[in-house]
C-alpha cells in the first residue's frame, strides 16, 4: 500500500471515530493539521469532506454546509490539474460536497433549489462515477410519488424478470444488491420473509445487481467472469431468493441511483414509488410499508 494511501486510511478513521463520538472539534483540528503538513491535496478534500457529513449528521446545518462549501471550492480548484475518476480522492470529496449542500437545502425546507442543484449536478456530472451518488440524493427527494423508472432486461441471472408495465395491478419490491455487500446479504433473510408473507398477496420482488469489474478481493475481471462469480455468490449467499428474477445492468443503478446498496424501493399497483430507501430496513418496518401499499 503506497504511504499516502496508508496515510489518509488512518486520518480517514480518525475523523470518523471522533465524529461518531461527538468530537466534531478535535476532527476539524485533526484535518487542519493534516494541510498544515501536506497542503491542500485531494487526500485534504476528502478529509474536509467528513466534517461536511459528520456536521449535518449532528444537524449543524450552516456548519455543514460552510464545510461543503469549502471542499467544493478546493475540488474544482484541484480538478484543474486532476481528472475526477483517475484521482482515488476526488469523487468522495465532490460526491460528500454535493451530497451534504442538497440535504442541507431540504432540511431548511428549501427542496425544489435542492432538486434543482442536484440536476444541475447531474448534468455536470453524469457521466462520472458520481452519476449514482447524485441521482440518488434527487431521488431522495423527488422519487418517491413518481411513477418508477423502467429496468433494463436485456441481462439477467435466474428466471426472466418481468417489465415493470406488466406488472400494474401488483406491488412490486426491487431489492438493489451487490456481490460484495455484507449488508445485502444481511437482508436476504428480511426480503425472504417479506416475499413469503407477501408474495401470495400478489407482492413481486425483483433483485437488480449490476458489474462492478472485479471479483473477489478486488481481483479485475472482465463481464463473462464476473458474472459466473456473481451466480455462484448468488447461489451461495442468496439462495432464499434463488426464484427471484435479477436483472444484470449498470443503467438500473444509474437510473435509481442505487450508490447505496441495499436499495429498497416499493412500487404500488400503478406503478408509483412509494419507498425508495437507500440502505436495509426490519422486516417489521418493511411488512408495514408493504401493508400500506396493498391496502390502495
Amino acid at each position: 500500500m503506497v504511504p499516502g494511501l496508508l496515510l489518509y486510511l488512518t486520518l480517514a478513521n480518525d475523523i470518523q471515530d471522533l465524529i461518531a463520538h461527538n468530537d466534531l472539534a478535535a476532527a476539524e483540528r485533526m484535518v487542519r493539521s493534516s494541510q498544515k503538513q501536506a497542503g491542500s491535496t485531494p487526500e485534504f478534500a476528502a478529509a474536509l469532506s467528513w466534517l461536511a457529513r459528520g456536521s449535518l449528521k449532528a444537524k449543524q446545518l450552516d456548519r455543514a454546509d460552510t464545510y461543503a462549501i469549502e471542499t467544493r471550492k478546493l475540488s474544482d480548484q484541484l480538478l484543474r490539474t486532476h481528472k475526477l475518476d483517475t484521482d482515488p480522492w476526488l469523487p468522495t470529496a465532490v460526491g460528500a460536497a454535493i451530497e451534504v449542500h442538497a440535504q442541507v437545502l431540504a432540511a431548511r425546507g428549501e427542496g425544489g433549489e435542492a432538486v434543482s442543484f442536484l440536476r444541475e449536478q447531474l448534468a455536470l456530472f453524469g457521466k462520472s462515477s458520481l452519476h449514482e451518488r447524485i441521482q440518488k440524493n434527487l431521488n431522495l427527494l423527488s422519487l418517491e410519488g413518481k411513477p418508477a423508472p423502467a429496468l433494463d432486461l436485456a441481462e439477467w441471472l435466474g428466471s426472466k424478470p418481468p417489465d415493470l408495465a406488466a406488472l400494474r395491478g401488483h406491488p412490486v419490491l426491487l431489492f438493489f444488491w451487490a456481490h460484495w455487500c455484507s449488508d445485502c446479504k444481511a437482508e436476504v433473510s428480511v426480503i425472504a420473509q417479506i416475499k413469503k408473507a407477501y408474495g401470495p398477496k400478489g407482492l413481486v420482488v425483483i433483485a437488480p445487481t449490476k458489474y462492478y469489474g472485479y471479483m473477489a478481493e478486488g481481483q479485475d475481471a472482465a463481464p463473462a467472469a464476473e458474472k459466473k462469480y456473481i451466480e455462484a455468490v448468488r447461489r451461495e449467499y442468496y439462495a432464499p431468493l434463488s426464484d427471484v428474477p435479477a436483472p444484470l445492468s449498470n443503467a438500473n443503478f444509474l437510473n435509481y441511483g442505487a450508490s447505496t446498496v441495499p436499495t429498497l424501493v416499493l412500487i404500488d399497483t400503478a406503478g408509483v414509488v412509494r419507498l425508495y430507501h437507500p440502505g436495509t430496513l426490519s422486516a417489521a418496518d418493511l411488512a408495514t410499508r408493504v401493508q400500506a401499499v396493498l391496502k390502495k
